[in-house]
């Protein structure tokens, strides 16, 4: 890690950021209606300035908009004065303002990274070791509802060119199966399906459903049980003709390990808002780079500020093949400037420029709650 006596913070702010969606994101843990961003603003006394942004998710991290926004505020004071290039000491000095929140914990570690790969001169997935030598290609969503709309909505993504589907199960895996059969009758055999359960089964719930959809190509499942019954995947992934991805059940490297030390599942859902951000993921990521573990890369309903971190994550590993991005494309506005951008078929380019290559206007800024700290 790069170190200076320079590159001090000397400022943090905390935006409130939230943004309406095109309509209704509906899952099995509850619907959303909007974005419930926190916009994380570290500026440093040699004038370079970090972007990081967090989606807080009550039924999945524990952590609202205001709780966020308010924890903030005390990790903004813990830095004040802090080498904003010492990435590993920032961390610890949050993690001992508190406890977990490892929401907005994300938001201020990708600004610091932001930061550092700016000072290095590297986009953020180069600083990191990575390299720009694949293509990144998003699935889109259908949220879960009544079959006959899963089934149209899965059919306008076909048409809108994307190229992978994933859908959100979990309510009564009976009604489930039915889902998956009328999206296949909609828009055939070939287009790939990625399901997500959302810890919406039981054990045998899990293992009925996930056989009774051998026939529908699916490619793999998330969080098929409840995250605390983790010791359970073992025998789903045993019974399970779908592979099985842990996604609610592995936030940090101390949920990968576990989860690779009872061989639970073959796949990894690695989203900086449950690692508290880059730093620990690059951690996750490792210990599946040993196990022969292979991963998504994800997000909350982060804006392409969020997902422009995550897309260089993305690049950093080839074990690394299977990317979940499509949230921004569900918003209303985009404040962001820079940052990916996507073409018709769900392809993801990355910038080159150095750091994370994404902020946000700053009209948008002024209009929102925000705490300020120097």
């Amino acid at each position: 890690m790069i170190h200076s006596r320079k590159n001090k913070i000397t400022r943090v702010e905390v935006y409130k950021s939230p943004i309406k969606l095109k309509e209704p994101f509906i899952i099995s843990l509850g619907p959303l209606d909007h974005a419930q961003n926190i916009i994380v603003v570290i500026r440093t006394d040699c004038g370079l300035t970090g972007f990081g942004e967090c989606s807080p998710f009550m039924t999945i991290n524990g952590e609202s908009i205001d709780t966020a926004f308010i924890v903030g505020g005390y990790l903004a004071k813990s830095l004040i004065g802090a080498d904003s290039l010492d990435i590993e000491g920032c961390m610890t000095t949050m993690d001992k303002v508190i406890y977990a929140n490892s929401s907005i914990k994300s938001a201020f570690d990708i600004a610091l990274y932001d930061i550092a790969s700016q000072y290095a001169g590297l986009p953020l997935y180069a600083f990191l070791g990575g390299k720009d030598d694949k293509t990144i290609i998003t699935d889109y969503t259908v949220s879960i509802g009544e079959p006959e709309k899963m089934a149209a909505d899965a059919l306008r993504i076909v048409d809108n060119g994307f190229q992978f589907i994933k859908v959100k199960l979990g309510k009564a895996g009976e009604k489930d199966v039915e889902r998956i059969r009328m999206i296949r009758e909609k828009v055939g055999m070939t287009i790939p399906l990625r399901i997500d359960a959302n810890q919406g089964w039981t054990r045998d719930e899990a293992v009925n459903t996930l056989c009774a959809l051998e026939p529908y190509n699916i490619q793999f499942c998330e969080e098929p049980i409840a995250r605390w019954d983790y010791m359970a995947l073992p025998e789903v992934r045993k019974k399970s003709p779908v592979p099985v991805m842990a996604d609610e059940s592995c936030c940090d490297h101390h949920d990968a390990a576990r989860l690779i030390d009872i061989s639970a599942c073959g796949l990894f859902n690695i989203k900086l808002g449950k690692s508290s951000g880059i730093f620990n993921a690059l951690k996750m990521i490792s210990l599946a780079e040993r196990a022969g573990v292979m991963m998504q890369v994800g997000g909350f309903l982060e804006s392409r500020l969020g997902f422009t971190a995550s897309a260089h994550i993305a690049l950093v590993s080839d074990n690394i093949i299977y990317y979940d991005f499509d949230s921004p494309l569900m918003f209303v506005d985009d404040p962001v400037t820079g940052g990916i951008t996507y073409d018709h078929s769900g392809v993801v380019t990355v910038p080159g420029t150095p750091g994370l290559g994404a902020g946000v206007d700053q009209l948008y800024l002024d209009q929102l709650e925000k705490i300020s700290v120097r």
